[in-house]
């Protein structure tokens, strides 16, 4: 039985594995921060520079001191495993409740009342962070290459 799984089983180089999550947090990050981007176009432009400094200053934060623990604990699981891996190994599975929560939290506050251009603070926060990130995913990548 669990031979016949196996062949199901979407498996991956896992230097491949840790490339594809760079791109995955590069995607996510370039989206949050466009619809950052698009609700700071729809102000007067003394309204978008504090909110896009704080922005960035919130995404070094979360990178520093959550994302990048995270990413390297991540990139070392992976590498400490044998053979191909689950492409959707590229976090714990409990990873993925919290990724959902995210959504939903990311959702509700873009269909609240809060002021798009307050919202945008969080969107390059965590946007911005989850870049930043990618580039240690694909750090990590090359440097497996060899």
């Amino acid at each position: 039985m669990h031979s016949t799984l196996k062949k199901y089983d979407p498996a991956v180089d896992k230097r491949l594995l840790i490339f594809l999550s760079g791109i995955l947090w590069s995607l996510v990050g370039i989206m949050l921060c466009k619809l950052a981007m698009n609700w700071l176009s729809l102000t007067s432009r003394q309204n978008t520079v504090c909110p896009g400094i704080t922005g960035v200053v919130l995404a070094v934060l979360i990178y520093y001191f959550g994302f990048l623990k995270l990413v390297n604990k991540n990139t070392g699981r992976i590498l400490s495993k044998e053979g191909k891996v689950c492409i959707f190994a590229f976090q714990p599975w409990k990873s993925y409740l919290i990724i959902l929560v995210m959504i939903g939290v990311g959702t509700i506050l873009r269909h609240s009342s809060m002021p798009k251009h307050y919202l945008a603070i969080i969107y390059i926060g965590f946007g911005g962070a989850m870049i930043l990130s990618s580039l240690v995913y694909y750090r990590h990548f090359f440097r497996n290459l060899r």
